[in-house]
């Protein structure tokens, strides 16, 4: 590592701390030449997922965009924070997590309803709206059935 302040290469690790759950390492590094100390970080570069929209063209997954969705769609509902951070951390390290190079907007659209439907069904129906385009008030009432059948079900019969 170049010193920041002589330009020198070599120095020595004087500390190492895992940052970020462990996805990174934090250094304490001294300059063996004039003694500076500095701090550098390392983490793992990985490979950039990239999400299939429907109409086929392809873009990097965007976690801000998960984010912006669920909280859309729990707008106005008495939902602490910490359960909407918790929903999209969980979603989104399952999807880096069962995918290498490609998911598809359903995949995750999918994913995100099912968090939903756990966390608060007026959220979900909200997002369901959204995402699955909603045309009129039939399909609101559809999809409450649907909830509401779903949810009269024994395990087994889910």
């Amino acid at each position: 590592m170049k010193c920041p302040k002589c330009g020198c290469l070599e120095d020595k690790v004087i500390d190492s701390r895992a940052t970020k759950e462990g996805a990174g390492v934090r250094r304490r590094r001294e300059c063996l030449a004039c003694g500076f100390r500095f701090t550098t970080a390392e983490e793992i570069i990985a490979v950039e997922l990239k999400v299939v929209k429907r109409d086929g063209s392809r873009e990097n997954f965007d976690r801000e965009k998960v984010r912006h969705g669920v909280e859309m769609a729990c707008n106005k509902r008495n939902i602490e924070q910490a359960k909407i951070d918790e929903l999209i951390n969980n979603v989104c390290l399952g999807i880096e997590r069962d995918f290498d190079r490609e998911v598809t907007s359903l995949e995750i659209g999918l994913r995100v309803m099912t968090a939903l439907r756990e966390l608060d069904q007026v959220a979900y129906v909200c997002f369901a709206s959204v995402y699955r385009d909603f045309k009129d008030v039939n399909d609101f009432i559809t999809e409450i059935k649907t909830l509401d059948k779903k949810d009269s079900l024994s395990p087994e019969e889910k």
